[in-house]
């Protein structure tokens, strides 16, 4: 899918979070959805805030939503690049990535859906914030719910923290009607 170079403008109304806490993405004030690595998290949010100001440089994917190079805060002139983590950086075990996820169920209206790479769709974002991620095949069997204004429920395992709520859904649907995403999920 070819990605289109932007430069976009406007103003963060509130950070997105990935299920583990990370903040990988915020939204403008028009409803621009801009993601960016998680790995910028931590330098991000020490340079940007909600309410200020900012410039992006960056691509433009098919679903509309901006793939963040660069990020400024028009207001102190802060800038955050994308740069690969050093080689050296200390990741957690594969078998570990998980310990510090918590389950969660939610349920509201939702206000976008969100795509993976490819431009399938791979969850919502809630009119709250919260954030549902599944794998695209999983996401594709619920394509009656992958819609704005559709109500949905869902439980699974995530984060909830200051810049908000996401989750790993193991089981969606509507309230009251959720279906488990996987067959040997424990109780």
């Amino acid at each position: 899918m070819q990605q289109q170079p932007v430069v976009a403008t406007g103003t963060v109304s509130r950070f997105v979070i990935n299920p583990e806490g990370d903040v990988d993405g915020f939204l403008l004030g028009d409803g621009s959805l801009v993601h960016f690595p998680p790995h910028m998290s931590a330098q991000l949010v020490s340079v940007v805030h909600a309410g200020d100001p900012v410039q992006i440089a960056g691509f433009r994917g098919g679903a509309g939503n901006v793939t963040a190079q660069q990020i400024t805060n028009q207001r102190t002139s802060q800038q955050v690049v994308d740069q690969p983590p050093p080689v050296n950086t200390m990741r957690l075990p594969p078998a570990l990535r998980g310990a510090g996820l918590v389950k969660l169920s939610v349920k509201g209206t939702v206000a976008r859906v969100t795509t993976a790479p490819g431009g399938e769709p791979d969850g919502v974002m809630l009119s709250n914030g919260t954030v549902i991620k599944m794998p695209p095949p999983q996401a594709q069997q619920f394509a009656n719910l992958m819609r704005p204004d559709a109500v949905v429920a869902a439980s699974g395992y995530g984060t909830r923290n200051q810049f908000g709520e996401a989750l790993q859904a193991t089981a969606f649907g509507t309230p009251g009607n959720v279906t488990q995403l996987y067959n040997d999920m424990p109780n």
